[in-house]
């Protein structure tokens, strides 16, 4: 494995966290996060990053006026995220095969 200075890991990081005051959706209520397509006309939390955490910054009656308020956040959030360069995927493996002959009786 490769070492990366401190440096690099550093700058690695802040490019995958939100900038300060950056906007995301949430569901309310006590069911799990699901995906956004399941249910909604479902109220909707609004959340801003203060730099350190999430902090709640209002609340939409559901999915549509959510988006319009939140903008193109989710899009500069989904640009951030690394995708793999395909040339660095490991050899593939050999494949198997017995040591010795198996000859039937």
């Amino acid at each position: 494995m490769d070492d990366e200075s401190l440096e690099e890991w550093a700058a690695r990081r802040d490019r995958r966290r939100p900038t300060r005051g950056e906007r995301r959706i949430t569901p309310l209520g006590d069911q799990p996060e699901q995906g956004s397509h399941v249910n909604p006309d479902a109220p909707r939390g609004i959340q801003e990053w203060d730099g350190h955490q999430w902090v709640p910054a209002g609340v939409t009656d559901d999915l549509a006026a959510a988006i319009g308020e939140v903008g193109d956040d989710a899009t500069r959030r989904a640009e951030r995220v690394p995708l793999p360069s395909f040339d660095k995927l490991p050899p593939l493996p050999e494949p198997w095969r017995p040591t010795e002959r198996f000859h039937r009786p």
